[in-house]
């Protein structure tokens, strides 16, 4: 007798494989979306949040930047 179970586990394995794509296309017009909104209110509350937070995200990039180096070796 031929083993049905393998056969629907491989089945399933390509559809989620098709399906993969497609959400993190979904994840990524959502965090695109969230992103640009998140700009929107920055610009308008006015010049000195805009730096306080420029400067915020280049300390978070050059902390996770050091991090992932120190952890590569």
């Amino acid at each position: 007798m031929a083993d049905v179970t393998a056969t629907t586990v491989l089945a399933e394995d390509a559809l989620l494989g098709l399906l993969l794509p497609f959400w993190q296309l979904v994840i990524g017009a959502f965090v695109l979306v969230v992103l640009v909104l998140s700009i929107g209110r920055l610009v308008r509350r006015g010049p000195s949040r805009m730096t306080t937070a420029l400067l915020v995200t280049a300390a978070a990039i050059a902390g996770l930047a050091t991090i992932g180096v120190l952890l590569q070796g």
